[in-house]
């Protein structure tokens, strides 16, 4: 791949809990220099809509533990989405799903994408699940309509690995997010599978792949 075919496939992250306008002020103009997309909390999407106009913008709903009420992450999406968001991650139930609760989770899932008409990302959180759970987990996903899975929240013990998105790839398109922050780690991640890398590193990922 060439730079702006990588930089497209990058989603360039600031989702802390010290997150400041600034700080997405920050990540915007790097997204828009370097041909970026960007991630930034729910509360900002308006404002970094207005911003950074030709920036395709992601924000999370339910983040970061996936126990918000079905009804809260539907709000929560259709409100991001009112506000100027392109795309949307939103976070897995793990509980029920750890729960055997399948349906519960897939019909969550499901009310969030039902709800708007963009692509939907589903965080599984790969670091708190089995093998059968991650592969229950993007099964339900694919069943509710989403678009996307993504491996992590980066707010778990561990973020992407290879062997993840060799095996949600089996469903979906992969997100591979959670310490991916070098051009190195992001290939494997795409050698493995991954459509797509969500970094706080967006630009020295790019900077890696230009020396």
């Amino acid at each position: 791949m060439d730079e702006a075919e990588l930089a497209a496939r990058i989603d360039h992250t600031v989702l802390g809990p010290e997150t400041t306008p600034a700080d997405v002020e920050r990540v915007l103009d790097e997204a828009a220099e370097y041909g970026m997309n960007a991630c930034v909390p729910p509360c900002y999407v308006a404002e970094a809509a207005e911003h950074a106009p030709d920036v395709t913008l992601a924000t999370v709903v339910g983040f970061p533990h996936g126990q918000h009420a079905t009804g809260a992450k539907r709000a929560e999406a259709v409100t991001a989405v009112e506000d100027g968001a392109d795309e949307l991650d939103v976070v897995i139930n793990v509980g029920r799903l750890q729960a055997g609760q399948h349906d519960a989770v897939r019909d969550e899932l499901a009310t969030v994408v039902d709800a708007v008409a963009v692509p939907v990302k589903v965080i599984i959180e790969t670091a708190l699940l089995t093998d059968e759970d991650k592969h229950d987990a993007c099964r339900l996903a694919a069943d509710a309509g989403a678009d996307f899975v993504k491996t992590s929240t980066g707010f778990a013990e561990a973020g992407a690995r290879v062997d993840d998105v060799a095996l949600m790839s089996e469903y979906l398109p992969v997100k591979a997010s959670g310490g991916v922050g070098d051009f190195e780690t992001a290939k494997k991640m795409f050698e493995a599978g991954a459509e797509r890398i969500g970094a706080s590193s967006g630009v020295a990922i790019v900077e890696d792949f230009r020396r």
